[in-house]
């Protein structure tokens, strides 16, 4: 069985004359230690699929089974348990605490999680070290460039263990050079951590990073095609910026 399968999912906002109908019956399984990119024009449902893929969002009809788990089924509570247990996420705007140092931002979902503090500290400190920021956990976000600070919020989703990571236009604010970091330490993760990776772009050089490429229109899958040969899959492992050659 998958690790995550959709089936017949539709999401309707609105009702009426004013409704709008975002997904009109997605089927996807995505198995564990993929690593999907999601494309699609503005408007073709990708964030929808997306936010639902995530538990964010209840379909408004079809079925959700993450290892076999009818998700549709949950309460919201329950879903947020599943989130905090399974789940990292990653935005384009990186959503940092602006006066909280890297390490204490990488910390905030193991507070969440009741870990105690020793836990905690050793924890962020190990998912910092392995985004290439040992030596920055003290900085605070206003002291890290853009690419740095996607790497914080990437530690901080992954703090977890998650079997999953959803990044939503991870690339989005950066340049083309922290771009390419930024997909080779996702492809890492992949590879290295087994972690499974699902990402939205607009991009067609981060998608090409993927080991599928899924595209929407107009609420539809309209291709789900496999990539053989992924950008990274030849990229040895990217050194450690150290701190004395901060951007």
């Amino acid at each position: 069985m998958p690790l995550i399968r959709l089936q017949g999912i539709t999401k309707t906002y609105g009702e009426g004359t004013t409704a709008f109908q975002a997904l009109k019956g997605v089927d996807l399984d995505i198995h564990a230690g993929d690593f999907v990119a999601i494309m699609g024009p503005s408007g073709s449902g990708k964030s929808t699929a997306m936010n639902t893929l995530g538990c964010l969002d209840r379909p408004t009809t079809g079925a959700y089974l993450f290892q076999g788990v009818r998700v549709e089924s949950l309460t919201r509570d329950q879903r947020a348990r599943l989130r905090r247990r399974y789940f990292g996420f990653v935005f384009q705007g990186f959503n940092l605490l602006a006066r909280t140092s890297a390490q204490e931002n990488v910390e905030l979902p193991l507070i969440y999680r009741g870990e105690p503090a020793a836990a905690r500290h050793a924890a962020a400190a190990k998912a910092l070290e392995a985004v290439g920021l040992k030596g920055w956990e003290h900085h605070m976000p206003s002291e890290l460039s853009g690419g740095q600070q996607q790497r914080v919020a990437i530690a901080r989703a992954m703090v977890t263990e998650p079997a999953v990571l959803l990044a939503d236009e991870p690339t989005g604010n950066l340049d083309t050079q922290r771009s390419r970091e930024i997909m080779d330490l996702l492809w890492r993760l992949n590879v290295d951590h087994g972690i499974t990776v699902l990402m939205v772009t607009h991009e067609a050089d981060m998608a090409s990073y993927a080991r599928r490429i899924v595209r929407f229109v107009d609420g539809v899958i309209a291709d789900d095609t496999p990539n053989p040969h992924p950008a990274g899959l030849d990229k040895p492992a990217a050194a450690p910026t150290p701190p004395s050659e901060a951007a």
